[in-house]
């Protein structure tokens, strides 16, 4: 593909929408890959849960290493990040995952950053939009990949915030409001209506019989919480832990964290679209990754070549329209 960034220049800043999709955002790098190559410079930037993770790390000039590390994921990695606690406002504390964040985004307040960022959250108190344009990044990412029941809410001055992707899973308007002209916009959750029952039927456990080694393998399967809320019973060392792991393992439902965590997803999908549709992006693009679970990390490369093979499609369609 010829760079295109000679056409786009007659119309203005350019600006980045990255949207919510927990582990498909892997798919924004591949995006990325793809503007770069077009030749394309982006002015601006403004990103929802796994969008403002990336958008950050992209906006901090370090996307070359949160690509390297993602390549690396394996699903011992994965768990690594999973800093359970006990059940008060969510599930896993986010101590491990705020590490992870540190490491790849500048040690500087947003405001600092070379190119102007955005990072959309929801305040659990209001249910409003929160978008963090000053302060810390690495506050600012945290907040906004919260799903809630999941990660722990940020507390921020009189805010409590959460994902947001609750909100705006695909923050076109707001790159528009900071100055952005023309907006390519990345919208991973096109299609999780039509696969969300597949992905909660294929978490059913049927794992009885299986040893813990087995058990351990299959953590991208339906018995992953399973896994995971056992270690922390034998952490406890709770007197009924046996016979509580017996219960879980025998009930043959689509675990809490598939059932949350889609349940969101498709709510996201319906707000996208209609979001879309009263403010549409100049170019949309939308990776087909349905399929892939919602907290399959590991899967970096499949989820980068779509965002890469997407992104190059729609802006070779835009420039065969658009240089006539």
């Amino acid at each position: 593909m010829q760079y295109i960034d000679n056409i786009l220049n007659s119309h203005g800043r350019i600006g980045l929408a990255f949207g919510s999709g927990s582990t498909r955002g892997w798919s924004h790098i591949g995006v990325i890959r793809a503007l770069e190559e077009a030749g394309i410079t982006v002015d601006y930037i403004a990103g929802t849960s796994i969008g403002a993770l990336v958008g950050a790390v992209y906006a901090s000039g370090k996307i070359d290493s949160l690509e390297d590390a993602v390549y690396q994921f394996s699903r011992k990695h994965v768990f690594s990040f999973r800093d359970l606690i006990l059940p008060k406002s969510g599930l896993i504390d986010g101590v491990r995952i705020t590490n992870f964040i540190q490491q790849y985004v500048l040690d500087e307040p947003i405001e600092k950053l070379p190119v102007p960022l955005a990072i959309i959250a929801t305040d659990l108190n209001t249910g409003d939009e929160v978008v963090l344009r000053e302060g810390s990044i690495v506050e600012a990412i945290r907040a906004s990949i919260s799903l809630p029941g999941i990660f722990k809410p940020v507390r921020k001055d009189d805010y409590l915030l959460v994902d947001g992707g609750l909100v705006n899973p695909v923050p076109v308007r707001t790159v528009r409001d900071m100055g952005a002209d023309f907006v390519i916009a990345v919208d991973l959750n096109c299609d999780i209506v039509q696969k969300g029952r597949h992905e909660l039927l294929s978490t059913v456990d049927n794992s009885e019989n299986l040893h813990k080694g087995e058990q351990e393998e299959r953590t991208t399967g339906g018995n992953k919480t399973n896994y995971l809320l056992n270690g922390k019973l034998r952490e406890i060392n709770m007197a009924a832990a046996g016979k509580i792991r017996q219960l879980i393992a025998r009930d043959p439902q689509p675990n809490i964290i598939e059932v949350m965590m889609t349940s969101i997803k498709i709510m996201e999908s319906q707000i996208t679209t209609v979001n879309l549709k009263t403010d549409p992006p100049d170019v949309l693009i939308q990776p087909r990754l349905g399929h892939i679970n919602l907290m399959e990390f590991q899967r970096a490369e499949e989820s980068i070549l779509e965002g890469y093979r997407v992104a190059r499609s729609q802006l070779a369609a835009w420039q065969k329209k658009n240089s006539k």
